[in-house]
C-alpha cells in the first residue's frame, strides 16, 4: 500500500511540473509535512524552497487547489461570520487532501516506510508529536463537508507566545472555533482566551481529542472520529 501511495504522489508531482516547470509547485506539496509539524502560524516557503518569493508561490496556490491535492487554511485577521472579508492571503497553511499521503510524505526519507511506523501509529505508539497528522485530518474532513478552512492566532498576555485556533468555521450568524488536540487535552487556554475575546461571536466551542465525548466548562470534547457528524 505504502509503495502504491508513492506512486500516486509521483503522479502528483508530474502533474506539478505541467503547474510550474521549475518544480515549485512540488516542492510545496512535498513540504506540507515539515510545515506543519514545526508548528508556525503559517507556511514557511524556506521549507519548500530558500528564496522562494510570497507572490510567486501565492500564483500557484489556485491551480494547486484545483488539483484537489490540497486544502489551505487562511488566516481570518478579524473573525466573524464574515471569515473571507478579513482573510490575511499572504499567511496560510497547507495540508494534503489525503492523510494516507500525507503520512507517507512525512515518512519519505527511505524507499518505503516500514510497517512498524504504521503499526506504532494505529496504536498510538509512535515516538512523535502525531498533532499534525490529526490537524491534517481535521483540514480534510471539514474541506469535504464543504467548508472554507480559516485559523487565527493571538498574543499570549505579556509574553511573545502566540495561541491558535486551529480551525474556524462559520455556522449562521455565528462562529464556531475547533482546537485539535493528539496529547493533552486539559490545557486548553488557546480557546479559552479565543472565546473571552470573541465572546459575541463564537457559538460553540469545539476540542477535538483521542478521549471520549464530553461537555465541561462550555467546551464541547470531541473524539476524532465523530467530525464527519458535527
Amino acid at each position: 500500500m505504502d509503495e502504491k501511495k508513492r506512486n500516486i504522489i509521483d503522479l502528483y508531482e508530474e502533474d506539478f511540473v505541467k503547474i510550474d516547470s521549475t518544480g515549485l509547485a512540488g516542492d510545496l506539496f512535498d513540504a506540507i509535512p515539515a510545515n506543519l509539524s514545526n508548528n508556525a502560524s503559517r507556511y514557511i516557503l524556506s521549507n519548500a524552497r530558500e528564496g522562494i518569493r510570497g507572490d510567486k508561490a501565492i500564483n500557484l496556490l489556485p491551480d494547486m487547489l484545483s488539483s484537489f491535492t490540497i486544502n489551505i487554511a487562511y488566516h481570518a485577521n478579524d473573525p466573524n461570520v464574515g471569515l473571507p472579508l478579513t482573510k490575511n492571503p499572504g499567511k496560510y497553511k497547507l495540508f494534503t487532501s489525503d492523510t494516507g499521503i500525507f503520512i507517507t510524505l512525512a515518512f519519505k526519507d527511505k524507499k518505503y516506510t516500514d510497517n512498524i511506523i504504521y503499526d506504532r501509529l494505529l496504536s498510538d505508539k509512535l515516538d512523535t508529536n502525531l498533532g499534525y497528522i490529526y490537524e491534517n485530518m481535521i483540514a480534510q474532513i471539514l474541506a469535504s463537508k464543504g467548508y472554507n478552512l480559516f485559523y487565527y492566532t493571538l498574543q499570549c498576555d505579556n509574553s511573545n507566545h502566540m495561541h491558535e485556533i486551529d480551525f474556524i468555521i462559520s455556522e449562521g450568524t455565528k462562529i464556531v472555533p475547533i482546537e485539535v488536540k493528539s496529547g493533552n487535552y486539559r490545557f486548553h487556554k488557546s480557546i479559552d482566551d479565543f472565546c473571552q475575546k470573541f465572546s459575541n461571536w463564537v457559538k460553540q466551542p469545539y476540542l477535538i481529542h483521542t478521549k471520549d465525548y464530553k461537555k465541561e466548562g462550555g467546551l464541547t470534547f470531541v473524539p476524532i472520529y465523530w467530525v464527519p457528524f458535527m
